[in-house]
């Protein structure tokens, strides 16, 4: 491995602060032009997931330089077959690969997402001209300036992984692809597999609440209700503050709960830095010396996905379905905060570690994993994201309960946080239980020979293309105004 990705500090003036970013590491030093360029991605507010992505696709392409350094005297041949070899691997078929690699065949989405990436840092190294030509790619060079080269060569001759443009017509109107992705299977869209609702209060009373630790059972209990309950995502339960739970004014046994962007979102209680600044990213670094987890990049790092929030103030609201969560989980919090409050903690953050190794730190993505898996364990299941016992199902659950309740799709919109109502479609689709039932039912009706028999409802060709699958029927035959298959 002659490049591999390290988390560095950053300073960039002499104030003191620095940036917590990925930087590539090979036997030569740091790449300086991807940290320069992961800095912008940075500033611009891409994710860090979407930055460690991009730096996955620039340490494939530096390995690939390297391993076959001297093999290429054409420079859109390497691209070309660098693309190939991320699609085929680069082991043969008596399992040896000389080039030390060992790639394993990539999918077809994957590699799509490699060229993009691949693209897009070539043409800001080009943009910012860094870029400058080799005299011979058999020449050994530097990894930073084979990296140069490629930015280069795509300025200045072809787009090795675009288009190449023909000079003799206008670029508008010919455009050939000289390296492309291949074309990826069409997909539908996702069945929104969900947690099974008849094994909910067997995994919340003896899975959850089978911990040996009363104080873990409470605690996960809790972040399984934002999320069965009000459909949280996992980093958004986590994410949540011990100021931010609140009696109901018309109800004191039921929450309210809010969970803030940590970035932007109004900090608690009016606080308020000399120069007026209110925001949580302020609050943590002024009472806590903390920067907001979306920001950091251990295993405390945790996302932020929604697009929209509830409130000028930066939060999202719970909404319980059915509301009942409501009071579980106020009455659950009130036991909670006793053993929260027994515990020194130098942050905000509700859901803390109770292993003695970690005692009183932030929960993380990984400990809650780990402890939902035991949960499952404890009633005989395993973890399976196929069948829904993953804890993302909870918050595909809470979306089909509100779309089998008939809830207003304006309703279903703010109780998910989605930012368009086309976010929602994938609890509207038929789930592939729901199919297997419904050609179950007309299997049996063929049998008896009904003449008569006719499928449920919810799959009538009307209904299915009124929700995007107006192209599966192009002739009309099941749909439009004279239906020539849809009646008898």
């Amino acid at each position: 491995m002659i490049a591999t990705k390290v988390i560095a500090k950053i300073a960039q003036d002499n104030s003191g602060v620095t940036t917590d970013i990925s930087v590539i590491l090979t036997d030569e030093g740091v790449l300086e032009s991807v940290t320069d360029y992961v800095l912008s991605l940075h500033l611009n507010g891409t994710s860090l997931s979407t930055i460690n992505k991009y730096i996955q696709s620039i340490i494939l392409l530096v390995e690939f330089m390297d391993a076959n350094n001297g093999m290429f005297d054409n420079p859109e041949e390497m691209f070309s077959v660098f693309v190939r070899r991320l699609y085929s691997g680069t082991v043969g078929e008596n399992g040896l690969d000389p080039s030390g690699l060992y790639w394993i065949p990539a999918t077809t989405g994957t590699v799509a997402r490699h060229i993009s990436h691949l693209t897009n840092f070539t043409s800001w190294v080009s943009d910012k001209g860094l870029g400058k030509p080799l005299n011979t790619l058999r020449t050994a060079t530097r990894h930073e300036e084979r990296i140069q080269y490629a930015a280069w060569f795509r300025r200045n001759q072809n787009d090795f992984l675009g288009h190449i443009k023909d000079k003799s017509i206008n670029a508008t109107v010919k455009r050939a692809r000289s390296i492309k992705g291949r074309t990826p299977l069409a997909k539908t869209e996702d069945d929104a597999i969900a947690f099974p609702t008849s094994k909910f209060e067997d995994f919340y009373l003896n899975g959850l609440g089978g911990a040996k630790d009363p104080r873990v059972a409470l605690r996960d209990k809790l972040i399984l209700l934002l999320a069965h309950g009000a459909g949280f995502r996992r980093s958004e339960a986590l994410l949540l503050w011990v100021t931010d739970v609140f009696e109901a004014p018309y109800d004191p046994d039921r929450a309210i709960v809010r969970i803030y962007n940590e970035v932007e979102g109004v900090a608690p209680e009016g606080w308020r830095t000399r120069r007026g600044i209110k925001t949580r990213k302020a609050y943590l670094q002024e009472k806590y010396a903390r920067s907001p987890r979306q920001e950091m990049q251990s295993t405390q790092h945790l996302g932020w996905k929604s697009k929209v929030v509830d409130h000028k103030d930066g939060y999202l609201e719970a909404y319980f379905f059915p509301q009942e969560f409501a009071r579980v989980f106020m009455s659950l919090w009130r036991q909670y905060l006793i053993y929260r409050a027994s515990v020194e903690c130098h942050h905000p953050y509700a859901f803390i570690s109770f292993d003695s190794r970690y005692l009183g730190n932030p929960y993380t993505y990984n400990a809650f994993n780990q402890s939902y898996a035991a949960g499952l364990r404890r009633i005989g299941l395993e973890p399976n994201k196929a069948e829904g016992l993953d804890p993302h199902g909870h918050r595909h659950n809470y979306g089909r309960r509100l779309t089998d309740a008939r809830v207003d799709p304006l309703i279903r919109k703010k109780c998910l946080h989605h930012k368009s109502l086309d976010s929602q479609l994938v609890y509207t689709l038929p789930s592939s239980s729901k199919v297997s039932q419904a050609l179950s039912q007309a299997s049996q009706q063929l049998q008896l020979g009904s003449d008569t028999a006719k499928t449920a409802a919810s799959f009538d060709w009307k209904s299915l293309a009124e929700h995007g699958f107006d192209d599966i029927d192009p002739n009309s035959n099941f749909t439009g105004k004279k239906p020539r298959l849809g009646k008898r």
